[in-house]
């Protein structure tokens, strides 16, 4: 390993600006992972939020150093009619089904349970197995966000090092604030359901681009976090709205 590159400028600036869309893309790992922990009792999801940024962290450092087998992802495992379906397509589209099933299923469960009901269903679920249950949920979606993830570090530089570091650092960021952003989101039923609605957004856009050649469609990445900067900011100002009128 050549470690004089640490001596160049530009390497610097590739690790910065590699962590910073690393985070920027964990963003909706946070959020899936808050959301699925939130179902825990209080003692166990601060455990279960660590346990799942620190898989995702192993699975983007193995995906960092197998980038070979990343780039053969692209290429056709086998076609249907005249579309070639690569590694890759297969687990986009896996993972955006997942994401999609299993948002739709948690808004429903929120909106058609009274808070009594959800307390008494997380008071419940103290049990081992609910527990590995939401563990493996997690290592699902980790596993797709970790190839977006590696996908962009891959297009950002060529060094695996700075890769490799800029995931380390981004994922000790991620646990810094993954607690803070879970209890918000917690506190807030409003923003439960918002946040739900990103990820129908996210896995929507992995089954788009998981299409084959030819049918997929590549949305840009800024329109959605755009979206989502928007509707807190919204939701922000309708919380503090809310709050100010309680105390009238």
């Amino acid at each position: 390993m050549d470690l004089s590159l640490f001596s160049e400028t530009s390497t610097w600036i590739s690790l910065f600006t590699l962590t910073f869309m690393e985070v920027v893309l964990g963003i909706d790992n946070i959020i899936f992972i808050s959301i699925t922990a939130g179902k825990l009792p209080a003692h166990q999801q601060a455990k279960a939020r660590r346990i799942g940024l620190l898989i995702a962290l192993v699975f983007r450092i193995l995906l960092l150093l197998s980038i070979k087998w990343i780039i053969g992802l692209k290429e056709p495992l086998f076609n249907i009619l005249e579309y070639g379906i690569s590694g890759r397509n297969l687990i986009l589209l896996g993972g955006g089904i997942f994401l999609l099933v299993k948002s739709v299923l948690e808004i429903h469960h929120k909106v058609e349970k009274s808070h009594q009901e959800q307390k008494d269903s997380t008071d419940a679920g103290t049990t081992k197995s609910s527990f590995n249950m939401i563990i493996f949920q997690i290592i699902l979606l980790d596993i797709v966000f970790s190839f977006d993830s590696i996908l962009t570090a891959v297009g950002l530089t060529e060094f695996v090092i700075i890769m490799i570091l800029a995931v380390i650092l981004s994922m000790f960021i991620m646990l810094a604030f993954s607690g803070p952003v879970s209890h918000f989101i917690n506190k807030h039923p409003t923003l439960q359901i918002l946040a739900l609605s990103f990820l129908i957004l996210i896995g929507l856009t992995l089954v788009m681009e998981g299409l084959p050649e030819g049918l997929g469609v590549h949305i840009s990445k800024g329109y959605i976090y755009f979206a989502i900067f928007f509707s807190l900011v919204v939701e922000s100002l309708n919380i503090r709205f809310r709050r100010k009128n309680k105390q009238h």
